[in-house]
C-alpha cells in the first residue's frame, strides 16, 4: 500500500501497475472477440443496408466512447453522428429518421437516459443496435441485435471507473467500422476524401497543378540564353533551377545550383557560355496531373530536389521543387 503522505513512489510501482491494467484491458478485448459471432454479422448487415445514418448514442463514459465511434463510422464510409441522449428526449430526437439506425452504448443495459428512448424508437421503426455488458440487461433485451462486451475485470483495481468496459466497446465499435469499410471497398482515396486538411488527405488529394510554379512564376530560358543571363533568370523566380527551352518551346534541359558548379569545374568561360553548354538533357519531369506524391517520389528516387512539369504532349507547363511539396505538407 502506497502512503499517501509520501509522494515519492519508486519506479517499480508505476510499471507493475501500468503492466496490470494493460493487461487486464487486452484481456477484456481476447474476451469480446472469443464471443464474436452471428450478432456481430447481424448487426454488420443492418448499418450496411441503412439507407439514413448511424445515430450512435450514449451516456456519460459511454458517452465519450460512443462519440469517438460516430466519427470513426463516418470517417471509414458509414454516415453517422453522435446524440447524446439526455438531450434527445427534450428534442434532439428529431434529427433521427425512419432511415436511420441506433447504435445505443451503456455497460449495464440499465441507463435511464437511453431506456427513454426506447418507445419513440419503437414508434418510429428505427433498428436498434445495442452495445451493453449485460446480455439480460433490459437494453439488450429491447434491441434488434445485442453486442456483448462484457468484460471479467475492470482495469481500475476498485473494480467501479469504467476502464476495461469502456475499452472492450471502443474495440467493437472499430471491428463495426472495419467491418464495414471493408464490406463497402472503401479505399484509401474515400478515406482522403473525408480528411481533405489531414496529411494523408494532402498526399492523396493534392495534384502538381496545385502546387506547380506556373506562368510568370515559372522560370524558363531559351537554350541559346547566355549562362550569366540564366543565372539572372535562376535567381529572380527563386527556385534554384530553370527551364531550357528549344527554339519551338519544347522543353530540352534544366539547369540548376549544381549544374553551375560543374560548369566551374570544367573551367568553363562563363561569359561566353550558353545555356546549351551547361544545361543537364533531358531532365526528370512529371505530369501536371500526376499526385503531388508521385513527385515526391520521383524526386527521392532519383535524389533531385526539382523537377519539371509537363501536359500530356510533353510541353512545358510548370516547375516544382522539394521546398514547395514541404510547404503543401506532403513531405
Amino acid at each position: 500500500m502506497i502512503d499517501p503522505m509520501n509522494r515519492e513512489v519508486d519506479e517499480t510501482h508505476w510499471l507493475t501497475a501500468g503492466r496490470r491494467a494493460l493487461g487486464v484491458e487486452a484481456d477484456a478485448i481476447a474476451a469480446v472477440a472469443g464471443r464474436l459471432g452471428a450478432e456481430f454479422a447481424h448487426a454488420g448487415q443492418l448499418c450496411l443496408a441503412c439507407r439514413g445514418r448511424v445515430v450512435v448514442t450514449g451516456m456519460g463514459k459511454s458517452g465519450h466512447v460512443a462519440g469517438k465511434i460516430a466519427a470513426t463510422l463516418a470517417s471509414t464510409g458509414t454516415p453517422a453522428f453522435f446524440m447524446h441522449p439526455a438531450e434527445a428526449s427534450h428534442g434532439d430526437l428529431g434529427m433521427i429518421t425512419r432511415d436511420d439506425l441506433v447504435l445505443a452504448l451503456s455497460n449495464s443495459g440499465e441507463t435511464g437516459e437511453v431506456l427513454i428512448l426506447l418507445p419513440l424508437l419503437r414508434r418510429l421503426g428505427v433498428g436498434l443496435i445495442a452495445m451493453t455488458g449485460k446480455p439480460a440487461s433490459t437494453l439488450a433485451q429491447e434491441a434488434t441485435v445485442h453486442l456483448d462486451v462484457r468484460v471479467p475485470a475492470e482495469a481500475c483495481p476498485l473494480n467501479l471507473a469504467p476502464t476495461a468496459s469502456t475499452t472492450a466497446m471502443l474495440a467493437m465499435g472499430d471491428a463495426l467500422a472495419v467491418a464495414l469499410l471493408e464490406a463497402r471497398g472503401f479505399t484509401a482515396e474515400d478515406f482522403a476524401l473525408s480528411h481533405p486538411g489531414g496529411a494523408l488527405g494532402r498526399r492523396l488529394l493534392l495534384r502538381v497543378a496545385d502546387i506547380m510554379h506556373a506562368g510568370e512564376a515559372l522560370p524558363s530560358v531559351p537554350e541559346s540564353t547566355p549562362l550569366s543571363a540564366g543565372l539572372l533568370e535562376m535567381s529572380r523566380k527563386g527556385l534554384g533551377l530553370t527551364a531550357v527551352t528549344a527554339a519551338d518551346g519544347r522543353l530540352v534541359g534544366v539547369f540548376t545550383d549544381g549544374d553551375l558548379r560543374r560548369a566551374l569545374d570544367r573551367q568553363i568561360d562563363i561569359h561566353q557560355a550558353t545555356m546549351a553548354d551547361v544545361m543537364t538533357r533531358r531532365p526528370r519531369t512529371v505530369e501536371v496531373d500526376a499526385l503531388a506524391a508521385e513527385a515526391l517520389k520521383l524526386m527521392e528516387d532519383h535524389r533531385i530536389t526539382g523537377l519539371m512539369v509537363v501536359d500530356g504532349e510533353e510541353r512545358l507547363v510548370g516547375a516544382l521543387n522539394v521546398q514547395d511539396l514541404l510547404r503543401a505538407g506532403v513531405l
